[in-house]
């Protein structure tokens, strides 16, 4: 396994600086500016650059604020270790090989960090000297994350999770957290609060990058994502012993506290609204709706001239992730389950999953289709499966529609399946859905390939082939400014 180029999130950002495009972007104000600028940068750009923002307004220079740091494949390559210099679907199939064939690897406890530079506790302890964004105009507040990391530990076996949620800024000492149903850092939550007790946490914020993109991928409850860190590192995961929880913090990370969770029955507080991955606000422009966990924090620790990384999420056809490694997990999880001569796998947002095959027998591509949703990297918040050939590129969103409107026959190559695991986030959940708690949608699989009974005899393809399509394009980049030469 090669060695990473990097050691934490800053030095991946002096390294992705190297490979791919960037801006420093000075005096940008925190309400909404940055958010907006962030956004028409993801959504007009192909293969968007990174964005530093430094000298926030109300800020002093130092503490900065980057965006986009994985919007372009090529730095999610070198955040993954891979090579820069391949195609997007060759980074994903060797992002796919590295998810397989990472051995897990315990972290290991130290004893000093550059993260305890700064300590503050008691009445020094104040998150509004961090540049937290208000990045979409309606939010109903600053928010911490998702660019980070929340860390609690099962009371039962012991299990440490670290999962992603967003982290509203109440005020100086508090943080809300919106944690969906079903969610393992909430179910940890919930043992806790059934006893009457608060709940010991750790945030990190500004995560080394192989730390940040295990905790946003969906593991089956009890597999540590920090073990996961480790592997896809090919070395243990440096970890401080936190003084007040006793629990892990990542010793890369930027900036770290310490807290509690306390039962929503003895204290919560509105949430909210907040912008979210679907493009819409988290239940209405009211908010959640309910009053929300908070987190009350205890310490604060970061280090000098910290960074926060924004990863707040924007509508799906701005890209904010250009590869997620739940592809990789989604295809090692369909190997798993049988499903033979994959291609391809690429999610296109949470609700759009793409499976390349060859197929080898009938019944093969509704197998894959089917196995898709039912896989843990795939089965919560999905609408839509998508099985094409392997000519497709499922990286390609203009080869998959195509090969939806040429290779579908609507009323055969169509399954709806109903009930299926779904959040309050679901924009398009019924009113009496979410009032029930009713946290469940339809699917819909498409399987848009040739038919396999009579695959020999469609018609054929008058697109140039791959191969020399990448042979021209090579041998004319001088010429031609072809996206990603």
């Amino acid at each position: 396994m090669s060695e990473l180029a990097y050691t934490d999130f800053r030095s991946f950002v002096e390294e992705a600086k190297k490979i791919s495009d960037f801006r420093i972007i000075e005096n940008a104000d925190w309400d909404a500016e940055i958010g907006a600028l962030v956004e028409s940068t993801a959504e007009l750009v192909p293969q968007p650059p990174m964005l530093i923002f430094d000298k926030v307004k109300g800020y002093p220079a130092g503490f900065r604020v980057c965006s986009l740091p994985y919007a372009a494949y090529r730095r999610v390559a070198l955040a993954l270790g891979l090579p820069t210099d391949k195609t997007k679907l060759e980074t994903l199939r060797l992002a796919a090989r590295k998810v397989r064939s990472a051995e897990p690897i315990p972290p290991k406890e130290v004893s000093t960090s550059p993260l305890f530079e700064n300590k503050l506790t008691g009445a020094d302890v104040d998150m509004l000297k961090f540049p937290a964004l208000r990045f979409h105009e309606n939010d109903g507040g600053r928010y911490f994350g998702p660019g980070g990391g929340l860390i609690n530990r099962d009371p039962d076996n012991g299990y440490v999770n670290t999962g992603t949620y967003r982290m509203q800024l109440h005020d100086k000492q508090t943080l809300g957290i919106w944690m969906s149903p079903g969610q393992n850092g909430r179910q940890i939550c919930a043992k806790y609060w059934e006893q009457g007790k608060s709940c010991p946490v750790v945030a990190s914020f500004g995560q080394h990058p192989m730390v940040f993109m295990p905790s946003y991928t969906k593991f089956p409850y009890g597999r540590s994502e920090m073990e996961i860190s480790g592997g896809l590192m090919g070395r243990a995961l440096e970890v401080l012993r936190g003084p007040i929880t006793g629990l892990p913090i990542p010793a890369s990370s930027e900036i770290a506290i310490e807290g509690e969770i306390p039962p929503p029955s003895e204290e919560a507080r509105a949430e909210g609204p907040f912008g979210e991955w679907p493009g819409y606000y988290s239940g209405g422009t009211g908010g959640t709706g309910e009053n929300q966990p908070i987190i009350r924090i205890k310490a604060i620790y970061h280090r000098n001239d910290p960074i926060l990384e924004d990863e707040a999420p924007l509508w799906p056809g701005a890209v904010k992730m250009d590869l997620h490694i739940s592809a990789g997990v989604l295809w090692d999880q369909l190997e798993s389950a049988g499903i033979q001569d994959i291609a391809g796998v690429y999610n296109h947002t949470s609700y759009m999953t793409v499976v390349s095959i060859k197929q080898k027998y009938p019944g093969h591509a509704k197998q894959t289709g089917q196995a898709a949703l039912s896989c843990a990297a795939a089965n919560r918040n999905g609408r839509y499966v998508v099985v094409v050939d392997e000519d497709i590129d499922p990286t390609n969103m203009k080869e998959v529609l195509w090969a939806m409107m040429t290779r579908v026959d609507p009323p055969t190559n169509i399954d709806i399946i109903d009930g299926c695991w779904s959040t309050p986030l679901d924009p398009r959940m019924p009113p009496e859905k979410r009032d029930n708690k009713d946290h469940t949608n339809g699917r819909a699989i498409f399987y848009a390939v040739r038919p396999y009974h009579w695959k020999d005899k469609f018609p054929k393809v008058s697109r140039s082939s791959r191969e020399l399509r990448e042979k021209t394009i090579a041998k004319f980049k001088g010429v031609i400014p072809f996206p990603g030469t």
